[in-house]
């Protein structure tokens, strides 16, 4: 099959184009060019906000599209102006309007953002939405898959490696986390992009959740340690202790990733994937997942876009002593 992947360098793209390539489509991949492409592929460099964006692919008739895109724009020109017997958009669990909840596909959502380009991540979640609705309106089969927290080898967020790196890296007797159980659940990208594979070879339509078994943060921190036989042991501190110190919650600079404080985002990682694993979606234990993960933090180069830095911990310790 002709596979044409909107995007490809980045970190799911790339695993959606290697498992196209080992189950034998032909993969092309249309982005920017800002990354390494994966060997293997056709690659065409294209800035998607152009009007002539589609022109090199757009005479060729695609077994599936699919495109990784968070701008309403992208995803109204994708649909008009390729051809394809099937189409994939990748979506996010961001798009439900009750992020408390443990949702399922037909949730309400948000109502789709009414500008051509998300300008914030705080539209993001609108901006998805109104990327499923081109999709929507288009004829022929299509699959929105909607994912939650997704980890592994070239997470460059850093949240599902942040803590297997920081118990291989203690600045102290102690890893300072947040509360242990807090619930989680994450997908391991090389899983999710065997599924959205193997679906495109199905025809697969609708809209299907996708992320990992539920467990909690106190899992998370034991398989850590484990993995890197730290010394170490697991600190928690309350929300209100981190906060008062200006932790952040979930990513970013100084954060404690995977963590949200306040009853209403208790299940803010949480999904009900009961459709999609009926319909084949596998995934890997969550000790694997962290070792990928893992092995990506060790090979990055610069700064940590997540967690805390080793002078940040150290501080913590100190705001915390003092009553912060």
């Amino acid at each position: 099959m002709d596979i044409l992947l909107l995007g490809g360098t980045g970190f799911l793209g790339r695993h959606i184009a290697r498992v196209a390539l080992e189950r034998g489509h032909r993969v092309t991949c249309l982005a920017r060019g800002t990354g390494e492409p994966p060997v293997g592929v056709e690659f065409v460099v294209s800035d998607r906000d152009r009007e002539d964006a589609y022109d090199k692919v757009a005479m060729r008739s695609w077994g599936s599209v699919v495109d990784l895109t968070s701008h309403p724009k992208h995803a109204r020109d994708a649909v008009e102006k390729l051809d394809a017997e099937h189409r994939v958009l990748v979506s996010s669990s961001s798009v439900y309007a009750d992020q408390g909840s443990v949702s399922v596909e037909f949730d309400p959502v948000v109502d789709p953002l009414d500008v051509d380009c998300m300008e914030s991540m705080e539209q993001y979640p609108a901006a998805k939405s109104a990327c499923e609705a081109a999709y929507r309106a288009v004829e022929g089969p299509v699959l929105v898959v909607r994912p939650g927290l997704i980890a592994g080898y070239g997470d460059e967020t850093a949240r599902s490696g942040y803590y297997p790196w920081r118990f291989a890296h203690p600045t102290g007797g102690d890893v300072i986390v947040p509360d242990p159980t807090f619930p989680i659940a994450m997908i391991d990208a090389e899983d999710l992009a065997d599924w959205i594979v193997r679906s495109a070879e199905d025809g697969r339509k609708g809209a299907f959740n996708a992320t990992g078994h539920a467990t909690t943060l106190a899992d998370v921190f034991t398989i850590s340690r484990e993995l890197t036989g730290s010394q170490a042991t697991a600190r928690p501190l309350t929300d209100e202790q981190l906060l008062a110190c200006g932790v952040s919650p979930w990513m970013g600079p100084k954060s404690l990733p995977l963590w949200v404080p306040g009853e209403p985002w208790r299940n803010v990682a949480l999904l009900d994937c009961a459709a999609a694993c009926e319909a084949g979606l596998q995934v890997r234990p969550l000790r694997e997942t962290l070792a990928s993960a893992l092995r990506y933090e060790q090979e990055r180069l610069g700064e940590r876009p997540a967690g805390l830095s080793d002078e940040e911990e150290v501080a913590l310790r100190k705001c915390v002593a003092a009553g912060g």
